[in-house]
């Protein structure tokens, strides 16, 4: 299916929110993730579905001063 990840436009085969993170390479690192503009605890990222179209918004903490 369908959707934008960070702004673009990318092809995944899996439907849940975990699944999609592991396939886009994010399974070993700490990210915050929004789906259509609203946050996604990591607690409920294996049982929130993504469908085609969906924006899903994925950040890595930063550190620094």
């Amino acid at each position: 299916m369908t959707i934008t990840v960070n702004g673009e436009t990318r092809e995944v085969q899996k439907s849940a929110l975990s699944a999609i993170l592991d396939e886009l390479g994010y399974a070993d690192q700490a990210v915050a993730t929004a789906l259509n503009g609203e946050f996604v605890p990591a607690a409920q990222r294996e049982v929130t579905s993504v469908h085609p179209g969906d924006r899903l918004e994925v950040v890595s903490p930063q550190q620094g001063g």
